[in-house]
C-alpha cells in the first residue's frame, strides 16, 4: 500500500515482481489473488530468495523498452528465438491498444525473420487467416483459481 512515488527504482521493481509473482494470471492491474489451504501461496520470508533467483535467471539478459517490432528486428539473428505473446484477438482485459494491423506486422516479421518465432495466440478465424502457412499447435486451457490438489476454491 506504499505510495509508488516514495519508492526507489529498485523498490518499485521488487514490488512489481512480487505482485506479478502472486497475482492470478500475472495481471498488471486489477490483480486478484486466490487462496490455498493448508499452506499459503505467499511466503513473506522468501521474497529475497525469490528475487535472487529471478536475478540469477535474468543475468546476461538485455531488457529493452522499445516498441515490440523494433525490438524483434534489432535482435533478429539466425540463432535468435523470438517468443511473442500479443493480446488475444477480440478479447477484453488487456488495457493496451493492439489493432489488427499489428498481427499483420507480426506475421510479416515471422515470414522474413532470420531466427525462429513462437507465438501464443487464441484460435480465431482472423488470426488463422493472417498466420496462414505457419505451423499451429493447439491446446485446451482452463483458467481457474481452484487449488488443483484439493479441488476446492
Amino acid at each position: 500500500m506504499t505510495r509508488p512515488e516514495t519508492l526507489t527504482d529498485i523498490q518499485l521493481a521488487a514490488r512489481f515482481f512480487y505482485l506479478q509473482h502472486h497475482a492470478f494470471g500475472g495481471k498488471v492491474s486489477g490483480q486478484s489473488f486466490g487462496t490455498a489451504t493448508p499452506a499459503p501461496a505467499i511466503n513473506l520470508l522468501r521474497i529475497e530468495e525469490n528475487l535472487s533467483a529471478a536475478w540469477q535467471r535474468l543475468s546476461g539478459t538485455y531488457v529493452e523498452n522499445l516498441p515490440w517490432l523494433e525490438c524483434a528486428e534489432r535482435y533478429d539473428r539466425p540463432h535468435s528465438f523470438h517468443y511473442m505473446d500479443p493480446p488475444y484477438w477480440q478479447t477484453a482485459g488487456y488495457g493496451v491498444d493492439f489493432p489488427f494491423e499489428n498481427y499483420e506486422r507480426m506475421a510479416d516479421f515471422m515470414r522474413r525473420c532470420k531466427g525462429k518465432v513462437m507465438v501464443s495466440i487464441n484460435v480465431h478465424p482472423d488470426i488463422q487467416r493472417v498466420l496462414e502457412g505457419f505451423h499451429f499447435e493447439t491446446t485446451e486451457i482452463r483458467y481457474t483459481t481452484t487449488n488443483q490438489r484439493q479441488g476446492k476454491a
